[in-house]
């Protein structure tokens, strides 16, 4: 087997799915909750925020869970490595066009809309199906 073969699990099987699905339910109600709480500015500045952050998640699990096993774990460090640079490098792309391209736009909105969702990360193993065992 080589091990440049890509993991065949579709992507909706992989462990980080469910933490991607439930950032993109929290941005979207982060996004619903400004609209509603304070106009729509703070709406779509908020909707903004939360894909600021579940993109390059998303560009990141993509990358990161390419390959899978014990014989792919050079190429499993290489993947994580560059899937973590691009997501820096697209979040900040990101910031950079939102804030160059949206106008009006509601700063602490989007701001806040992108710490709720990057926070949904932060619980995670909640999340995750797989279960590590104690050693």
């Amino acid at each position: 087997m080589d091990i440049r073969t890509p993991n065949r699990l579709p992507f909706h099987r992989l462990p980080v799915f469910p933490v991607l699905l439930v950032q993109l339910v929290a941005l979207l109600l982060a996004a619903v909750v400004l609209w509603q709480w304070r106009g729509t500015v703070a709406g779509y500045s908020g909707l903004c925020g939360g894909l600021i952050a579940w993109l390059p998640n998303l560009y990141f699990a993509r990358k990161a869970f390419r390959y899978s096993g014990a014989r792919a774990a050079q190429a499993i460090v290489r993947s994580f490595y560059a899937g973590e640079m691009g997501k820096l490098i697209l979040t900040a792309v990101l910031f950079a066009l939102t804030f160059a391209g949206v106008k009006p736009l509601d700063a602490p909105a989007v701001f806040g809309a992108f710490l709720l969702t990057q926070s949904v990360s932060w619980f995670a193993p909640l999340l995750m199906r797989t279960r590590f065992s104690k050693p």
